[in-house]
């Protein structure tokens, strides 16, 4: 940080700290990825991506299709957590030791210091390649890459998966009735759940409701409002086509007896434009998707047949990729063009975070403070970033001030979880939100001056938690 943070505590640190007991509120929050793909000519450098991630967006994840070492190096000292993949092709290379042992010393050790490398893929909806020596080599291939982790000592720090679509499932309507296709449910996958299980490791799924709509269940598929549909099995109601797809994979591991995996999508996305026969595919039908998905992943809601929980999610993609195959659609899933302005708006750029006037503008060094605002609608969990182009000086003054107060700062010293981006913007971001949530979370307690701004969705990167 520019300056040191203050030591001493005013004489209101006690009322602070009891207001913070009272109006913080834990819980578990659903982190936001991305999947990061590359098939374009037009890209920005990797260095600049991560950096506009960073500063710029709530995305705290990504997802790689391969290992690329300049993008390993490009999101060095960011904290963002990188899943990395190893291709299809070197699954039955990939059963060896001594190749696995290898493979990570070129594609991960050089850079697992600096770069927040927490899983890997083997490979990408492998069964639904119907390539028999993939298959056949997919369990062994992840069981020998794990050893390889262990022999390195990052079997902790990094987990091994693999991605699936719902291909696997021979049923899946009712979500009641899900269950995996026979010959692979009992030789492929029931082994592959209790590697996942022993390893404590994810099952990865790639649902997509814009694979499974029709004109009639657009409104379903896209979080708006409609009628749902009715389980007779379970007599649970429906009202999104995701929850439908994740309650069918959950029937489908409870079948084999994995009722306690936790299960993330690792793809999941809906296209800005397509060709000119396809209905339901525009702007605003990706913005409704993608925006209602982050809500709701993150709300603690679940599913029906998982309630209370949130899940890790990986929007597909972050950019459009003009190089894709295929019709045009194709194209155009990203969140962002390669200019890294946002195809649409779902909120997911802090600086797009709503703030309110202050009613009383103060020229002393803490907040402004206004009259009581109203509480967040339905309970939506709020936080307090600094507004883009926010100034600097400005920034250091509000962390000082929170700091002085007596609130925990040790996140933003050096080693703590948050000290990286060595900035003031960033660390100003965590000192307010912390002033804000122990404040709890009303409007004015994020003017700061009027460089805060509210956010509905959670900053926190890598083991920096807001």
């Amino acid at each position: 940080m520019a300056n040191s943070l203050p030591n001493f505590a005013s004489s209101g640190c006690c009322v602070l700290l009891l207001l913070v007991s009272i109006f913080i509120q834990g819980g578990v929050q659903g982190s936001i990825g991305a999947n990061y793909g590359t098939t374009a000519n037009d890209l920005p450098p990797p260095t600049h991506v991560a950096h506009f991630l960073l500063e710029s967006t709530i995305i705290n994840r990504v997802r790689l299709f391969d290992a690329n070492p300049d993008i390993l190096q490009a999101f060095a000292h960011t904290g963002i957590a990188v899943t990395i993949t190893v291709p299809n092709d070197q699954i039955p290379h990939l059963t060896k030791l001594s190749f696995a042992q290898q493979w990570l010393k070129s594609n991960v050790q050089p850079y697992v210091q600096a770069t927040n490398i927490v899983r890997i893929l083997i490979g990408n909806e492998v069964l639904s390649t119907t390539n028999k020596l993939f298959i056949a080599g997919l369990v062994p291939a992840m069981q020998t890459l794990h050893a390889a982790l262990v022999d390195a000592s990052l079997d902790r720090k990094i987990k091994v998966s693999t991605p699936h679509s719902l291909g696997i499932l021979s049923s899946s309507t009712p979500p009641s009735s899900g269950k995996f296709r026979q010959g692979y449910d009992v030789h492929v996958l029931k082994p592959l759940l209790s590697f996942l299980k022993a390893t404590n490791s994810p099952f990865m799924v790639n649902p997509y409701p814009y694979f499974g709509f029709s004109a009639d269940t657009l409104d379903y598929a896209l979080f708006r409002p409609n009628s749902g549909v009715f389980d007779d099995k379970t007599k649970l109601l429906y009202t999104n086509m995701l929850d439908a797809q994740l309650d069918a994979v959950f029937s489908a591991m409870k079948l084999l007896g994995f009722v306690d995996l936790e299960i993330v999508i690792a793809e999941t996305g809906w296209p800005s434009e397509c060709d000119p026969a396809q209905v339901g595919v525009d702007p605003q039908s990706a913005a409704d998707y993608n925006g209602n998905l982050i809500h709701h992943v993150t709300s603690g809601n679940g599913t029906p047949l998982m309630p209370n929980r949130t899940f890790e999610t990986y929007i597909f993609a972050l950019f459009n990729e003009n190089l894709k195959p295929g019709p045009t659609c194709e194209r155009n899933f990203g969140l962002f063009r390669p200019d890294m302005t946002p195809v649409y708006n779902i909120g997911i750029l802090r600086h797009t975070a709503s703030s309110s006037t202050p009613l009383n503008p103060s020229t002393g060094p803490g907040p402004v403070l206004a009259p009581a605002s109203p509480s967040p609608p339905d309970g939506q969990k709020l936080w307090c970033l600094p507004k883009r182009g926010a100034d600097p000086e400005a920034l250091q003054r509000n962390i000082d001030y929170v700091c002085g107060l007596g609130l925990n700062c040790g996140p933003i010293k050096q080693s703590g979880p948050c000290f990286m981006p060595n900035t003031v913007r960033a660390h100003a971001a965590y000192a307010m939100n912390r002033y804000f949530q122990a404040m709890g979370r009303n409007g004015y307690d994020c003017e700061f001056e009027g460089t805060g701004a509210t956010t509905a969705v959670d900053p926190s990167y890598g083991k920096c938690k807001y």
